[in-house]
């Protein structure tokens, strides 16, 4: 049982877990990687000097398997827990948001508005069965909740900066999640704690890649699996660069949208699943900053000149000599303005941060980038599980799964952990 061949296609946290459990387990995974990191969307670059990740992470004391890794390689001790702000931008002011005194005080709504408003969030946080709103659509099942009023001011923004024409075909599980995550890691009604690792997703994801290293674990970066061969019935090995080479076992972790090109030999209604599959593209501006923009980490935004739902000011989280913002414009790929040059986006976060603090000039901008990811997230419409192929497909020794599949959760380096692990210690059982 041991000999198994192992390949494990991208190396993103699902990737990273499932090539650690392997390993674990006493075999030897071969990971490979598109990218010339390993990390996926919680991969690190090097902001002038600054080693941060291109798109935000943060972690919440509900993150189980995010934690249980972290206390396996020994890295418990770089974990720390803060107490975070959340604000909302309205009206041209920034108002503090997340708690019920903020909300009693919140401008432009009235007080039934407010009440609809927090016992909706209150009774979704304590809620722990989601299936009666699989098959819900969530824009209606919030309006119903807490009215028109506070719909327009408090949550339409967000459903048309994140999905635009989506919106309207979300299922309200889904979205039930969100809202429940972030308020499960309130530790009282009034306070909200969150979590960052010291050096950022690097300690876990180096941790991770130095064990299955040192445990017989290969992995090869900008090696993008161009085809899994697949013959009579069963998987016989991948093509990269070219070349074949022989595997008992294929785990696929990369985006589900990029299957159908890599593995075009299943079967028509498996590969006619996969492309029903819509996403969200995204376009994260990150500017490094001399002054604090705000003292919240969550910034939410409802503006009629600004086309985002809101910002994270990441300093506020994790403590860093500057001051960092992270500004994701989330938007289906195939609008026009996912085409606008990264100086446009570069530009607009410029305007929008002078807005929301009167006191920045363009002097107290240190540095600004733009990076860009094309399936950032899966539309998940009403029924969406039930839409997905299983992950242990019909044909021996090939699974294939990405953040799609712990629907209702939202993606997340924890759930992706976990259904990595989960995938692996069932791939060679």
């Amino acid at each position: 049982m041991h000999s198994k061949k192992i390949a494990v296609l991208g190396a993103g946290p699902m990737g990273m877990a499932v090539a650690y459990q392997l390993v674990k387990d006493g075999h030897t995974p071969v990971v490979f990687e598109a990218d010339d990191r390993v990390g996926g969307m919680t991969a690190t670059f090097d902001f002038n000097g600054l080693s941060i990740e291109r798109y935000y992470h943060f972690h919440c004391i509900s993150d189980k398997d995010f934690l249980a890794v972290l206390d396996e390689l020994n890295l418990s001790e770089k974990m720390k827990w803060t107490e975070t702000k959340m604000g909302y931008f309205y009206q041209n002011k920034v108002s503090p948001w997340g708690n019920p005194v903020a909300l009693l005080k919140f401008p432009g709504l009235s007080l039934i508005a407010k009440f609809r408003y927090g016992l909706h969030a209150f009774l979704s946080t304590k809620r722990d069965d989601w299936k009666p709103l699989d098959d819900v659509e969530a824009s209606g099942w919030i309006r119903r909740w807490v009215g028109g009023e506070a719909y327009s001011v408090l949550w339409q923004k967000l459903f048309d900066y994140k999905f635009y024409h989506f919106s309207g075909n979300l299922s309200a599980a889904w979205i039930w999640s969100r809202i429940r995550r972030i308020g499960r890691s309130r530790y009282n009604l009034f306070r909200e704690k969150l979590g960052y690792l010291e050096g950022g997703s690097d300690t876990l994801l180096n941790g991770m890649k130095n064990y299955i290293e040192n445990n017989g674990g290969v992995f090869h970066l900008s090696s993008a699996v161009e085809k899994v061969v697949l013959k009579d019935g069963r998987v016989s090995g991948v093509v990269t660069k070219g070349k074949e080479e022989a595997f008992d076992t294929v785990i696929s972790t990369v985006p589900l949208p990029y299957v159908p090109n890599i593995i075009p030999d299943l079967a028509p209604e498996i590969l006619s699943k996969y492309q029903a599959i819509q996403n969200i593209a995204v376009v994260c501006v990150i500017a490094k900053l001399k002054k604090r923009l705000t003292e919240n980490f969550w910034l939410n935004v409802n503006d009629p000149d600004m086309d985002i739902p809101g910002l994270v000011e990441y300093s506020n989280l994790r403590p860093l000599n500057d001051h960092i913002v992270y500004v994701p414009f989330y938007m289906p790929a195939e609008l026009d303005k996912y085409k606008e040059p990264n100086e446009a986006f570069a530009k607009k976060v410029q305007n929008y941060l002078k807005r929301i603090n009167p006191g920045l000039n363009d002097d107290d901008f240190l540095d600004i980038r733009v990076s860009r990811y094309r399936y950032a997230q899966p539309i998940c419409p009403p029924g969406f599980l039930k839409s997905l192929p299983s992950f242990d497909l019909p044909v021996k020794g090939l699974f294939v799964a990405d953040t799609s599949f712990y629907y209702p959760e939202d993606r997340g380096i924890s759930e992706s952990i976990g259904f990595g692990r989960m995938m692996a210690r069932k791939a060679t059982t």
